[in-house]
This record gives C-alpha cells, structure tokens and sequence, in this order.
C-alpha cells in the first residue's frame, strides 16, 4: 500500500526557516514524481515544489521561488523541502503528492493542475510572530 507521510511542520517566526520531510512506503520513491503543495484556510491548493523522478527537473511556484528547496533522497526514501525566509503568507498545511509521470508530459505542469495520486495527510506550518 502506496503511503505519503509528511512531518517537520510547526510555528516559526516570520524570516525563520523549516524543513519538511515527505517518508514513502509501500513504493519506491525513485520511481515517481513528488510534489509539495499547500493550502490555507479559505484558498484554493497550491502547488509549492515538484521534482521529477527522471532528470531532477523541479518546479516552482514563483511565491516560493528562490526561498524553497526541494530535494529527495532515493535512499532513505524520502523528498525534503527545505523553507527560508518564511512569511505570515506561507501559512498552510502543506502536503505531499506522488505519481508517475504520464508520457509526454512534464512536472511542471502536474505541479501547476495537482496531477498527483497519492497525497500524504498534511502537516500544518504557521508563521507568527
């Protein structure tokens, strides 16, 4: 049985920094794409971060862009995102997302449409001060 479990998440004061972990089971890692995604209260789902499970081709969104960092370790099975300069904005339960990648088609673009299967549980990150 595919299973997404996602942990690292809490209070963090604005600037501050956090590193998510996504831990799969049931299922190799390297064998799927693995997306971030977030939504908070009263928004629509988000897609933060994908990485591909072919070339390490990574998306994302231009909220993010330059203060997030995806990553993923084959080995232990399981992808990071690693979150800096955070603000009150970035506030969200953030989720991760696993699916192969369809022929023809690029992370990108199932980042963007949340084209993703499996999906985790969620773990909550607020940025308060």
């Amino acid at each position: 049985q595919l299973q997404l479990v996602e942990s690292g998440g809490g209070l963090v004061q604005p600037g501050g920094s956090l590193s998510l972990a996504c831990a799969a089971s049931g299922f190799t890692l390297d064998h799927y794409a693995i997306g971030w995604f977030r939504q908070a209260p009263g928004k629509e789902r988000e897609g933060v971060s994908c990485i591909s499970n072919t070339d390490g081709t990574t998306y994302y969104a231009p909220s993010v862009k330059g203060r997030f960092t995806i990553s993923r370790d084959n080995a232990k099975n399981t992808v990071y995102l690693q979150m800096n300069s955070l603000t009150p904005e970035d506030t969200a339960v953030y989720y991760c997302a696993a699916d192969i990648v369809p022929p023809y088609t690029i992370v990108q673009a199932m980042c963007v449409l949340g084209s993703f299967g499996s999906w985790g549980q969620g773990t909550q990150v607020t940025v308060s001060s």
